[in-house]
């Protein structure tokens, strides 16, 4: 990289190349190696024989419990979130979900923390949310918790997939940086959202909560970019819509 800048009458140093990659989230070898495919993925680059070598090595060494998407809809990471007690409402949890590709987030807050909850968050906002777009979910991927898992006869959510026909996977036991996405996005809305919000305003209902916190995932969404693998630096909606073409091709090809 250096050189190609030296040969156009500019001189970086090894330092100042690092730099850029910090800045660009891409400090180590596999996070530019991701980005390349995300890159080839989105703009349809020929890579050359040593880069598709290098791709096929980091995939072959890459650490266990990393979740890989292919496009929007193949798979969904959710989880419950206790987000503190409420005075007069009681204890308040939040559930989660996070399309692992595009990182679009939706949450939403129960007084409780069952089956029905977290089905509900599917059918209320995130089923419908793909379906607005043309898509589908493909497979949700949860921890072991009670509110997830159960018997398939009788527990509420194994059902609600069931019938929706979408697949369930789920941490490995004593694993459970393997849904690491859902973690990463609870400790940004505890620190940007809850903690700023309740020094600012005193909540007497859920509903009062939910309506200050979905202004706050809207804007999480749409106007905030992330350095992910597939954002490169494009907010969660941005890459959504970029890889439409491609989650309906993958939803054809099903």
């Amino acid at each position: 990289m250096a050189e190609a800048v030296k040969r156009r009458g500019l001189s970086i140093s090894p330092a100042g190349v690092r730099c850029v990659w910090q800045r660009h989230d891409l400090e180590t070898m596999k996070k530019r190696l991701k980005a390349l495919e995300a890159k080839m993925a989105q703009e349809g680059l020929v890579l050359t024989e040593a880069q598709i070598q290098a791709l096929e090595r980091a995939k072959a060494d890459e650490a266990h419990g990393e979740f890989e998407s292919e496009c929007p809809g193949y798979c969904g990471a959710q989880d419950t979130f206790y987000v503190g007690t409420l005075k007069g409402v009681g204890r308040i949890y939040q559930q989660t979900f996070i399309d692992t590709y595009a990182k679009v987030a939706f949450a939403k807050l129960y007084d409780r923390k069952t089956p029905i909850t977290a089905a509900d968050l599917l059918n209320d906002r995130v089923l419908p949310f793909y379906e607005e777009h043309d898509m589908r979910l493909s497979r949700v991927l949860t921890d072991r918790g009670t509110e997830y898992c159960g018997s398939p006869e009788r527990h509420e959510y194994e059902l609600y997939l069931a019938v929706e026909d979408v697949d369930h996977t789920r941490t490995k036991t004593k694993n459970p940086q393997t849904n690491g996405i859902c973690e990463r996005f609870h400790r940004t809305v505890l620190d940007e959202f809850y903690r700023v919000a309740f020094r600012k305003k005193i909540y007497r209902t859920i509903d009062e909560l939910q309506a200050d916190l979905d202004v706050w995932v809207g804007e999480y969404n749409g106007q905030r970019p992330h350095q992910g693998r597939w954002c490169y630096g494009k907010t969660p909606m941005q890459t959504l819509i970029a890889a439409l073409p491609l989650a309906k091709e993958k939803l054809m090809a099903a």
